[in-house]
């Protein structure tokens, strides 16, 4: 059986113009500012006004940890949209920014598949309105100015050896992650050791996405700490006079973008960190706009429930005030059975016992997530090649853990596939049964924060990290910042730092190796086991297949 790919139903969609897109959400078209036909930025104006409305109710869309099985949670919320609209309900999606790194690496783009597409398909996942460019040259116009302050004199003493701003790019490379710069001579400088992450793992992606208006996004930027003296006294990127240039630069980035789903309905897209090494949310701003627009908003987090969920809980709506009402795992049977024993290519093939052999990894994510005080509903995203015995089974399962999975059909069908679950989530948001909670407290220790993530999230044992490590966190706690929230950069393939094992496994610990300071974003990084965050691109990047094709379309996105 042979379908169409993602690329080939996005380019037959039938768009609107997207001023009627922003009047299904009563965005006058004056604050629309158009990038094309298709796609618009929404004025800051207009955006002050919308979070000042009444808010609708929040859905969280969230899923198992990844398989190469595909678990399709993007497809998944665009097509819960889609189903909320479909049904009569004013409805809106949020959902993150592709990041190139990934587009030309193994992950492929992050605009939903099938028929639950938000579109443009190709111009999203590449430079979109130009968010990434503008945080790319605001974080690095930063590390120039560090460098620049040392060369002309160094009046604030900075240490070279304690300077923890590294430069960024939005693309995988693995040769950039430790580097010297300055080499060449005088005039160049002082050589010193540092390197390059992805740029969804910088902190100013994160304080874009976190920030309220600009005020508060320059306030935020100047907060960044970026160096250290040999005193250890913490050198900001406001003692360094770059808050207000880096603000300029990201002037436009910080308006949300209104782009259109395959069915027309309204979607922000905005902001990209990564769930595995950031905290994987779109932007605050996106979210409480569309609060304020529409009756429903659905947005997701990014990977499984163990890292996207757990940070979209813990430090967006932390931060933000914010509180799902909803939330919704999506699973597959072919990741059950991934999770069960089976090679990828055998997946076609029926396996009732391995799909309860696999559902334990399902359970934990709803146990978790229940844990936050959120009611939960999983969405079964078909396959052609499912079972009714394999559906079956997966819904037996989650009905032992108290709750209830849907069928959902939006990859082939579209809203028509995904109405029982919108039906279904829309009762729920309304019964206003949540009654949400942090996991954890803000003067709670930052180890005992880190230990009851690993604990209560990922079912360790402990947190293992050096006496090096914990020194720092006291360090930060005497500094004034031990109420700030913990961001786990850890593999998003399992609950523990070992990629390779998946199920709901035990008996574990979390190593980390480091952690570093988010002052202006608000939290703290722990990166775990061998997490990178300058990732690599694989032996064969999907760059190698993208191209124009005879007609001079795009060919090889995904």
């Amino acid at each position: 059986m042979s379908f169409k790919t993602d690329i080939q139903i996005a380019r037959e969609a039938k768009k609107l113009p997207i001023q009627e897109i922003g009047a299904k959400l009563n965005i006058p078209t004056e604050h629309l500012l158009p990038f094309g036909h298709d796609k618009a930025k929404v004025s800051q104006d207009f955006v002050a006004s919308a979070r000042a409305a009444k808010r609708g109710k929040l859905i969280l869309v969230t899923a198992i940890n990844p398989t190469p099985a595909g678990e399709g949670k993007t497809t998944t919320t665009v097509g819960l949209g889609d189903g909320l609209c479909a049904i009569g309900k004013r409805a809106a999606i949020c959902i993150r920014e592709a990041s190139l790194g990934p587009n030309f690496g193994m992950k492929g783009g992050a605009a939903g598949g099938g028929m639950a597409q938000v579109v443009p398909m190709e111009d999203m996942n590449l430079h979109f309105t130009g968010d990434f460019h503008a945080i790319t040259s605001a974080h690095n116009l930063l590390s120039a100015m560090i460098d620049n302050h040392i060369y002309w004199g160094n009046a604030l003493e900075i240490d070279e050896r304690r300077i923890v701003w590294r430069r960024v790019m939005d693309m995988n490379d693995r040769a950039l992650r430790d580097t010297v710069v300055s080499l060449g001579g005088v005039s160049n400088g002082f050589p010193r050791q540092t390197g390059f992450d992805i740029t969804v793992a910088s902190e100013v992606m994160a304080i874009l996405c976190l920030a309220a208006d600009l005020d508060d996004l320059q306030n935020r930027l100047g907060d960044i700490v970026v160096a250290y003296t040999r005193e250890k006294k913490a050198i900001t990127c406001r003692d360094i006079g770059a808050e207000g240039a880096m603000t300029v630069l990201l002037k436009d980035a910080m308006q949300p973008n209104l782009v259109q789903t395959l069915e027309n309905n309204p979607a922000f897209v905005h902001g990209g960190p990564f769930a595995n090494i950031a905290h994987g949310c779109n932007s605050v701003v996106a979210t409480q706009t569309a609060l304020g627009l529409a009756d429903y908003v659905v947005t997701e987090a990014g990977f499984g429930a163990d890292l996207g969920a757990e940070k979209f809980f813990d430090i967006k709506c932390r931060k933000a005030g914010l509180a799902p009402s909803v939330a919704v795992i999506v699973a597959t049977v072919r990741a059950m059975k991934m999770n069960g024993g089976v090679a990828k290519a055998d997946l076609g093939s029926e396996n009732v016992s391995a799909v309860q052999k696999g559902c334990p990894n399902l359970g934990r994510h709803i146990e978790n997530v229940k844990g936050f005080g959120v009611p939960v509903v999983v969405a079964i995203n078909h396959f052609h090649s499912d079972t009714d015995a394999e559906v079956a089974a997966v819904k037996a399962y989650v009905a032992e853990q108290g709750a209830e999975a849907i069928l959902c059909r939006h990859w082939a069908e579209g809203s028509k596939g995904v109405t029982a679950l919108a039906t279904r989530v829309a009762e729920l948001a309304d019964a206003d049964q949540a009654q949400f909670a942090p996991l954890y407290p803000d003067d709670m220790p930052l180890f005992e924060k880190m230990q009851t993530i690993a604990r209560r999230i990922y079912r360790a044992d402990d947190v293992l990290a050096d006496d090096k490590i914990r020194a720092q966190l006291k360090e930060w706690e005497a500094a004034g910042y031990g109420n700030l929230p913990i961001c786990m950069a850890k593999t998003q393939y399992s609950f523990t730092t070992d990629p390779t094992r998946r199920g709901a496994p035990t008996g574990h610990s979390v190593p980390v190796r480091e952690v570093r300071l988010s002052a202006g974003a608000g939290f703290i990084v722990a990166i775990c086991g061998e997490i990178m965050t300058m990732p690599g691109l694989p032996r064969k990047p999907a760059a190698e297949s993208i191209r124009f094709n005879e007609e001079g379309l795009i060919e090889g996105l995904f």
